[in-house]
């Protein structure tokens, strides 16, 4: 466990301390903006290989048991979250590492940006909570613990530097988006139009998540299915 938690640590720290302070610039005034990328990308790849180590290797404790309703409900919610990776990575964002050229686009607020301006993150949430609460025992709690909380820190992160970047034109893009799902909806900011999202990205995370179901168990030993 105290690998479990050291990873843990390290992985939200360099996106925390590296990626999200002051450190960024230093770094990047010494090895240019592409050096910068790949030494955080190996930092990161480092990390999760730290973390599915240590979370494989560690002695679970117990904390709560099996509660067949809370599977049901995390079978959709991650099913949701597959939705919201998949589409959030296939459509055009600024909120994505070198896509800030979307602002300058006529309408660069389209399909699942409607509904929150950080698609991606939110489905990492939703596929974290939904394994944290059903498998109930102290190392998924660190381990997929990790992954909430950076999923759930990580949109202010990324709003700030792309404020403090971009300004006026980050200024607009957020005025009409929210990072909650449906905020920026509900407020009357935005409106919701399903089509935009692309039936083929919709297909894509169908078949992504179908993909996880039928190698889950021979990948990790558990059936991904409500018991």
């Amino acid at each position: 466990m105290a690998s479990l938690i050291a990873a843990g640590a390290f992985f939200v720290g360099i996106h925390v301390f590296v990626s999200g302070t002051g450190l960024r610039s230093v770094i990047v005034r010494r090895t240019g903006e592409q050096g910068f990328q790949g030494l955080f990308s190996l930092l990161s790849f480092a990390a999760i290989c730290w973390l599915v180590y240590a979370y494989r290797n560690s002695v679970a404790a117990p904390i709560w048991g099996s509660v067949t309703w809370l599977e049901a409900i995390a079978f959709v919610l991650i099913a949701l979250g597959f939705l919201f990776v998949v589409v959030g990575l296939t459509t055009p964002n600024p909120t994505l590492v070198g896509a800030e050229g979307v602002l300058d686009q006529p309408e660069p607020v389209r399909g699942v940006l409607r509904i929150t301006r950080h698609p991606f993150l939110w489905g990492v949430a939703l596929w974290a909570l939904s394994h944290l609460v059903v498998n109930g025992d102290s190392a998924s709690i660190a381990f997929f613990g990790t992954f909430l909380l950076l999923a759930l820190i990580g949109p202010f992160l990324i709003d700030r530097k792309r404020k403090k970047k971009l300004g006026e034109k980050w200024e607009r893009f957020a005025s009409v988006t929210s990072n909650v799902p449906f905020q920026a909806i509900a407020a009357g900011r935005n409106s919701l139009r399903v089509g935009e999202i692309g039936w083929w990205r919709i297909a894509l995370a169908i078949a992504a998540f179908a993909l996880s179901l039928g190698f889950h168990a021979s990948l990790f030993g558990v059936s991904p299915y409500p018991s």
